[in-house]
Parts: structure tokens; C-alpha cells; sequence
């Protein structure tokens, strides 16, 4: 059932900072309209595993001071940010959606969480992830409608900013873990490049795995993201997130590849509409919109997104032998069907098998990598349709393209399906998250969406 007792809506932070520079309004003030919605949904939604609302607060109060001085640690500085409770925090338990590591207490927080404070966030609290960031969901409900999923792996992340409980949280992506839910819940998901913010102190720590952002603006997910990097970095051996503290100017592309994926096979037809809609209108607007049909190189790049899925599954399970090993050995009773599968196929698989898997995932990067000498962005769905019934994670097949490409990829929540949301993704190119970020806001003002 829906949420009916409270009018929901996305709290963006960063638009609302001027106020706080001229003293009509205040982080500390923000944050207790949040709380104050908490307080009223949370007992539905379950978004959140831990919390520390007094940390939170004096967080608030701290930045209320700087904004009201003029100084301010940072355009984030005070904002409401959730952490997916696959990455350490000192403050609060890190249980990974495993009934293995309840009230596990790490020493300190991780890469990104404490960039994020050195910057100003008020963090608020851990929310919900699947186990280990993988299939087996966890308790939060969809704030739109508490009968369907909020889609995973981030949850609680995905839910907390759709509802308005937070202005934005971090969430991780190896397969389709920020865009589906972002899509589900109506908010903003920016999965940046591979290694664009440093992973230090997260479990997951697979090779397509990447830090991101859900949030209620693209303002806002590129202010957090930008934020994290400056301070942490990007993973070891990686340039990490290239741009500056202000959100990259909207443009709008030229040219822009249309990409059916598998997913268009089991898209749902309100969806599929939806999509054929947003093209017609941009076509309107003068962008160049290639398929399939027009463009043998786009056809290729298609017929190569057919292993997407498969392809990501098998070199997933292959690197979750460790820790899934020990994890079983400690007591198996606690890993779901689904994550004792993923140990029995990991030993199954030889390494000589993940070397053919990954040269096989090099070889279709560089084809994608070869569209950008023709074409801004590709554009595609977020998901197969609104967020199905039932607490599954929902299929994420619009999702992986983009993980197993490593590029940048955002979801737009630019799409109403019979009063649940949807997303359009786009899809930048690898380490162009920037531009991708500037044509994604191209494409909010023709379609008169909010940024």
C-alpha cells in the first residue's frame, strides 16, 4: 500500500543552501524536517539498519555555524546523507545484510564516509543493503507503494532519498545495485566510472564494482560524489572522478545511440513507450538519435550486451571465492541459497576460464569505448518497468551494460508508469563522467524535468 498519511517528496539539498547563506533557513533546520518525516515513515519503509541521530546533529549545528560565518566546508557542508551498510563506519554497526556480521562494530570509517565528513555531511545513518550486496533482499519497503521492492542492492539508500527522509546516500554497483533502485524509487543514481571513488573500507570489492551516489538532484548526486573524490580519491590505480565542486553545465549532445539492450525483450510495453516518447520528444528538440536499425556499429555493440549479464555473473562468482569461503566455513547456516550457489560455482570455475571471461569483457569495453568518436552518450531504460510486487531485487538487465562497461551511468526519474516512477539512463563514456553528467542535465531541460 501506498503512503498516504504524509504528502512525499525529494528534499534536494544543494538548491536549498542560499538560504542557509542568508539566514532564512539552516542545515539543523533541514535536518529536523527530515527527521521529522523519519519519524513518521520509518516503522514502513525500513530504510535504515542503524542510526545516530545525535551525531547527525551536531553535525548540523557545526555547519549551521560555518554557513552563518560565510564558511562553509563545502556546498555539501551540513548535508542529510545515509551510508549502504556494506561500507564501515566507526560510529555505527556495518552487518553487510548478513545475519553473520550483526552488530559488527568497525574500527573506523571508510574512504568515503570520512571524506564525506571532512566535508561537512551530517551522516544519519546505515541503510538497508542486500546480502553482501548481492541478490537475497533485505526488509526496506518502496515508499511509492510498501507492497513492492525498492530493488537492490541499495535499498535502504534508494528509499530513504525517495520518501525525503535524506537529501542523498551512498550506494555501491556491480550489476545493477544504483540504477535499479534509483529507477524504483524515483531518484537520481549516479554510478560514476570504475575507480572513480577510492573503496577503501567496503566489502565489496569486486572488479566492477563502484561507489555512487543515490539523491534527490542531479545537483546533489554529483556535489556528493565530487565531494567524496576530492578527498579520498579514486581507487588505487585509477585517476578518480575528473571535474569540479559545481555541478558540469547542462548541454545538449548531438548525437546519441539508442540502445535496445536484452532488456527490451521483457520490457514492459508502458515502459517501452515511455522510453519511444522521451526519444520522439528529443528528436523534437534536434538530437540525432541512432539505432540499432541506422548503424551497424551500434547493432554490434548490441549483440555484444547479449553476454552482459551471463558474462558479469560468471566473473562475479569467480572472484567471490574469498571471502564467501571463510564466510561459509564460519557457519554456512547464515549465507542464504543464493550466496552458498555463488561458493559451489566459484570453485567450479577454472582460471583460465575468468581469463578468457575477462579478456572477453576487455574486448566488448573497447568496442563501446570506440562509439565515443561518433556519439555523446547512449541512452536506454533504467529498468524493465516500475518496481514489481514482491520483495525480490527485480531484474537487472538495463542495469549491467553499464557496470560491465565500467562507464559512467545515471538514471534520470523522468518517467511515471501508472503512479510509480522509472528511470531513462544515460550512459557516458569511461572516465568522461562530467560530460556524461552535463548531457544527462541536457536532457532533464527538454524534457522539463528537474535537475
Amino acid at each position: 500500500m501506498a503512503i498516504t498519511s504524509l504528502k512525499l517528496q525529494k528534499r534536494p539539498y544543494l538548491s536549498a543552501t542560499e538560504d542557509f547563506a542568508l539566514g532564512k533557513d539552516s542545515p539543523r533546520a533541514f535536518l529536523e524536517r527530515c527527521l521529522e518525516l523519519m519519524a513518521a515513515i520509518e516503522p514502513e519503509v525500513m530504510a535504515f539498519e542503524a542510526t545516530d541521530l545525535d551525531g547527525a546533529r551536531a553535525a548540523a549545528d557545526a555547519a549551521t555555524g560555518r554557513w552563518e560565518a560565510g564558511h562553509p566546508l563545502s556546498p555539501i557542508d551540513g548535508m542529510p546523507i545515509g551510508v549502504k551498510d556494506i561500507i564501515e563506519t566507526g560510529d555505527m554497526p556495518t552487518g553487510m545484510g548478513s545475519p553473520l556480521f550483526d552488530g559488527y562494530q568497525p574500527r573506523h570509517d571508510a574512504a568515503s564516509v570520512r571524506a564525506l565528513r571532512e566535508a561537512g555531511a551530517a551522516v544519519v545513518g546505515k541503510t538497508v543493503t542486500t546480502e553482501f550486496a548481492a541478490t537475497e533482499p533485505g526488509k526496506t519497503r518502496n515508499p511509492f507503494d510498501t507492497t513492492r521492492t525498492p530493488g537492490g542492492s541499495s535499498s535502504g539508500s534508494a528509499a530513504a532519498v525517495g520518501s525525503g527522509m535524506l537529501s542523498a546516500a551512498l550506494g555501491t554497483q556491480v550489476v545493477g545495485s544504483i540504477v535499479r533502485p534509483s529507477s524504483y524509487c524515483g531518484v537520481y543514481g549516479f554510478k560514476p566510472s570504475l575507480g572513480a571513488i577510492n573503496r577503501g573500507g567496503s566489502l565489496d570489492i569486486l572488479s566492477q564494482s563502484v561507489q555512487g551516489v543515490l539523491a534527490a538532484s542531479l545537483e546533489d548526486a554529483w556535489g556528493v560524489a565530487y565531494a567524496a573524490a576530492s578527498r579520498c580519491g579514486g581507487d588505487p590505480g585509477y585517476d578518480g572522478l575528473i571535474g569540479s565542486a559545481a555541478l558540469p553545465s547542462a548541454r545538449k549532445p548531438k548525437r546519441l545511440a539508442m540502445l535496445e539492450t536484452p532488456g527490451w525483450d521483457v520490457a514492459e510495453d508502458g515502459a517501452k513507450a515511455a522510453l519511444l516518447g522521451a526519444v520522439e520528444t528529443l528528436a523534437k528538440a534536434g538530437i540525432e538519435i541512432v539505432t540499432r536499425k541506422q548503424d551497424k556499429d551500434i547493432d554490434q555493440m548490441e549483440r555484444a550486451l547479449v553476454e552482459a549479464l551471463d558474462l558479469t555473473r560468471r566473473i562475479n562468482a569467480y572472484e567471490s571465492r574469498w571471502p564467501l569461503n571463510v564466510f561459509h566455513d564460519q557457519d554456512s547456516s547464515k549465507l542464504s541459497k543464493a550466496m552458498r550457489d555463488r561458493l559451489a560455482q566459484s570453485i567450479m570455475i577454472k582460471p583460465e576460464q575468468h581469463r578468457d571471461a575477462l579478456r572477453r569483457r576487455g574486448m566488448i569495453r573497447a568496442q563501446h569505448a570506440a562509439l565515443a568518436d561518433r556519439f555523446d552518450a547512449c541512452i536506454t531504460l533504467s529498468a524493465t518497468g516500475p518496481a514489481p510486487k514482491g520483495m525480490l531485487t527485480g531484474d537487472p538487465v538495463f542495469a549491467v551494460p553499464g557496470s560491465m562497461l565500467a562507464v559512467p551511468a545515471i538514471s534520470l526519474p523522468v518517467f511515471d508508469i501508472g503512479g510509480m516512477p522509472l528511470g531513462l539512463q544515460v550512459l557516458g563514456f569511461m572516465g568522461q563522467d562530467a560530460a556524461a553528467v552535463g548531457i544527462a542535465g541536457g536532457l532533464l531541460n527538454i524534457l522539463h524535468a528537474p535537475i
